[in-house]
C-alpha cells in the first residue's frame, strides 16, 4: 500500500467533525475523497463492496440503523447507493447528541433526493475536495505562505524548481492523486482516462439523460478553448458551430454544462464586487474553468510538447492550474476565490477574499519580465480604484508566475511568486 500524501482537506475535515454531527465530502471522482476520509474514520462501511452491496442496500430499506453501528466517526462510503441513509443519519445525530459521528463520501454523481425528506441543516456540514494542489503533490516547495502574507509578512523568500517543460507536464498530468507517483508517461494517461469516462459515462449519470459522446467532446473542447473567459453559452454554441461540422443549440450547451457542474468537472468562478471610488459598472458573469487543467488539455487533445509550442494556450491552462491551487489554499484559510472585470477593461485574475474581509489581489502570468511588469501595473491600478474608506485595503498584491527561480518583493510592494513555491 503506497504512503498517504497529506491533504489540506485533512485539517478541514477534522475541524468540521468537531462542529457537526456529520460531514459530507463532495468533489470530482478520483480526487481522493474516500482515502482522505479513511484517515480519520474509526469504522467504515463500504456500500459498494461487491460481496455485500445488495445486502447493504436491502438493509438500508429494512433497518438502516444497523448499518450505522460502529466506532465513530463512521465512514459511509458510496452512501448515495442508499439515499434513505441520509435521514437515518440525521435521526442518529439528533438522538445521540454528539458531534463527529459520521463521514459520508461517494461518487460525484448526485444522490436521488426523492428518498430524502430533510435537508440536514444543523446536523450536516459540507466539504468540497478538489484534485491536489502543487504543494500537496510535492511539486511546490511551499516556502511562500498565503497565510503569512495575510498576517502582514513583508519579506518573502522561496525557490521554485519548476521549469517550463516541467510546468507543461504538471498542467497535463493534473492533480489526480493516483497519477502523482506514477512515471510521467503513465501519469499523463490518467487525465485522458478521466476525460473518456466523463464523455462516455459520467455526464449521463449526472442527470440520467443519454448524451451523444461526440457532442460531449465538442462541448468540452469548446469549454477548454474558453478557459479563463466570461463567454456566455451563446458564444460557446457559436464556437462549436464554427469549429465543428454539427452545431449545438444554446439550450443543449446549457444542459451539458449543468451536467458537468453537477459532477464537479467544471467549477466556474464568481465575480467580485468591491466598493469602488467611481461608479464603474462591474461585469458580473462567471469565469469559465475546469476543476483541473488536465481535463482541458485532454479535451483539446494536447500534451506537454504541444503547450510549450503554443504559449497562448499554455497561458490559459496555466491559469486554470493556478485557480485550482488558490481554491485549495483558500479553503484552508476560510476564504473564496473570485475574479474582477469592469467595463473599462480593468481586471484581476483572482481575488482571494477571506471571511474577515481581508483580501489579496492576484494576477497570473506564465512568466517573463515584461508580463510581470504588466501584471504589477494592473494590480496597482486595481488597488487605486478601491474605496478604502468603505472597505479594507488589500492585504497584498501578487503576480503569480509559472516560471521563475525565486519569490521576491518588488520595490513597489508587489510580490512576485512562482506557483512552485506557494502554499496556503
Amino acid at each position: 500500500m503506497k504512503n498517504y500524501r497529506k491533504r489540506i482537506a485533512d485539517d478541514i475535515l477534522k475541524r468540521k467533525l468537531e462542529g457537526k454531527g456529520a460531514v459530507l465530502i463532495e468533489g470530482p471522482k478520483w480526487c481522493g475523497k474516500t482515502t482522505t476520509a479513511e484517515q480519520l474514520a474509526a469504522s467504515i462501511l463500504y456500500m459498494d463492496d461487491p460481496e455485500k452491496k445488495e445486502q447493504n442496500i436491502t438493509m438500508s430499506e429494512l433497518n438502516p440503523k444497523r448499518l450505522l453501528r460502529g466506532a465513530t466517526p463512521r465512514l459511509i462510503d458510496e452512501w448515495q447507493l442508499a439515499p434513505k441513509l441520509w435521514d437515518a443519519i440525521r435521526f442518529e445525530v439528533d438522538h445521540r447528541g454528539e458531534l463527529g459521528q459520521f463521514i459520508l463520501t461517494g461518487s460525484a454523481v448526485p444522490a436521488d433526493t426523492k428518498d430524502v425528506t430533510h435537508s440536514g441543516t444543523g446536523r450536516f456540514t459540507w466539504l468540497t475536495m478538489r484534485p491536489m494542489s502543487l504543494y500537496e503533490s510535492g511539486d511546490s516547495t511551499g516556502q511562500v505562505s498565503l497565510k503569512d502574507l495575510f498576517n502582514g509578512a513583508e519579506d518573502i523568500d522561496g525557490d521554485s524548481n519548476i521549469n517550463i517543460d516541467r510546468l507543461a507536464f504538471l498542467v497535463c498530468r493534473g492533480g489526480w492523486p493516483q497519477a502523482v507517483d506514477m512515471r510521467d508517461e503513465i501519469a499523463l494517461d490518467q487525465a485522458i482516462d478521466y476525460y473518456d469516462a466523463v464523455v462516455h459515462s459520467d455526464i449521463n449519470r449526472a442527470d440520467n439523460v443519454q448524451k451523444n459522446p461526440e457532442r460531449v467532446k465538442r462541448l468540452m473542447r469548446s469549454y477548454a478553448r474558453n478557459q479563463g473567459s466570461q463567454v456566455p453559452n451563446t458564444v460557446i454554441a457559436q464556437d462549436i458551430a464554427a469549429n465543428d461540422e454539427f452545431p449545438m443549440s444554446e439550450e443543449t450547451v446549457a444542459s451539458y454544462i449543468h451536467a458537468l457542474r453537477k459532477i464537479f468537472v467544471v467549477e466556474d468562478m464568481p465575480a467580485w464586487n468591491p466598493n469602488l471610488r467611481s461608479k464603474t459598472a462591474i461585469r458580473s458573469s462567471d469565469t469559465r474553468y475546469y476543476i483541473d487543467p488536465s481535463i482541458a488539455a485532454a479535451a483539446l487533445g494536447i500534451g506537454p510538447n504541444d503547450m510549450v509550442n503554443d504559449l497562448k494556450t499554455f497561458g490559459f491552462l496555466f491559469e486554470t492550474l493556478c485557480v485550482r491551487d488558490l481554491r485549495v489554499y483558500a479553503d484552508a484559510l476560510g476564504g473564496e476565490v473570485y475574479h474582477y472585470r469592469d467595463k473599462d477593461g480593468q481586471e484581476c485574475d483572482a481575488v482571494l477574499h477571506l471571511r474577515n474581509g481581508e483580501y489579496g489581489l492576484i494576477e497570473i502570468k506564465l512568466g517573463g519580465d515584461r508580463w510581470i511588469e504588466e501584471g504589477a501595473e494592473s494590480l496597482k491600478s486595481m488597488q487605486a480604484k478601491i474605496d478604502t474608506d468603505r472597505m479594507k485595503a488589500p492585504s497584498f498584491l501578487m503576480v503569480l508566475t509559472g516560471v521563475g527561480d525565486w519569490a521576491y518583493r518588488r520595490h513597489d510592494g508587489v510580490y512576485v511568486v512562482p506557483i512552485g513555491c506557494l502554499k496556503n
